[in-house]
């Protein structure tokens, strides 16, 4: 697949910093020798000194904040060390979740395999969610994550069983068109595809001080398979 050209992510840019529109399927940083160039790499492209200031999983779109230079990333890696960086995600789950609004506060560790799991010896971890959306067997959440650990928003609304479409590593499945359209037919020797390649979730909204304390807040539009998967599920419910 052939790379994006870095200059079309870009949502926002000032002498400090650079804010871009991630697109799934792309790894933050380098992830083995060979494989599809990194964010990272496109970003230092086009900016010799850029650095990422935060990481998103391949999987995930979105907003995705890099600095231009060294002075640039201390303050904003300072942000996100005392939680003064806000971030929005969203996500299409499996079933709607029991509240409209509810905080889910429980710890993360990691394991040697990649994977994350809840423990009570984890580190202490707090995400607050909103419904947005409501469909016939999904909805649209809105997710706050208060701490930054790995796979927090895909753990939490797996903890609160209403898991992610897509995301098979905790608990979510694919959603295939012929679940909700009834008149659905393949062509003779086809097999049915997920209606979306990877989990759903979205990096919608990143806001963050600039080095002189002017504010910077960005949305991220939906990327094609998000947008298409929720005015899909609007149009069945």
């Amino acid at each position: 697949m052939k790379p994006p050209k870095f200059q079309d992510l870009i949502l926002f840019e000032s002498d400090d910093y650079l804010v871009v529109n991630k697109p799934p399927f792309l790894a933050t940083l380098d992830e083995r020798i060979g494989v599809a160039p990194s964010l990272l790499r496109l970003a230092r492209d086009y900016a010799d000194d850029a650095q990422v200031g935060h990481r998103l999983d391949r999987d995930t779109s979105g907003a995705l904040a890099l600095a231009k230079h060294p002075e640039a990333y201390r303050h904003l890696a300072m942000q996100f060390e005392n939680r003064e960086v806000n971030k929005i995600y969203h996500a299409v789950t499996w079933g709607a979740p029991p509240l409209e609004k509810f905080i889910v506060e429980r710890n993360i560790e990691t394991t040697k395999s990649g994977k994350a799991r809840l423990a009570y010896k984890g580190k202490p971890a707090e995400t607050r969610f909103t419904t947005l959306e409501t469909y016939a067997r999904h909805a649209l959440v809105q997710a706050e994550p208060v701490t930054g650990r790995q796979h927090q928003i895909r753990l939490h609304l797996a903890y609160v069983e209403t898991p992610i479409v897509g995301d098979m590593l905790y608990g979510g499945e694919d959603f295939f068109l012929s679940s909700l359209k009834k008149k659905f037919n393949l062509k003779e020797g086809e097999t049915e595809q997920p209606f979306i390649k990877r989990f759903a979730l979205h990096a919608a909204r990143l806001g963050f001080s600039g080095l002189n304390g002017e504010r910077i807040e960005v949305e991220a539009p939906y990327p094609k398979d998000f947008r298409v998967l929720v005015e899909t599920l609007r149009q069945y419910s």
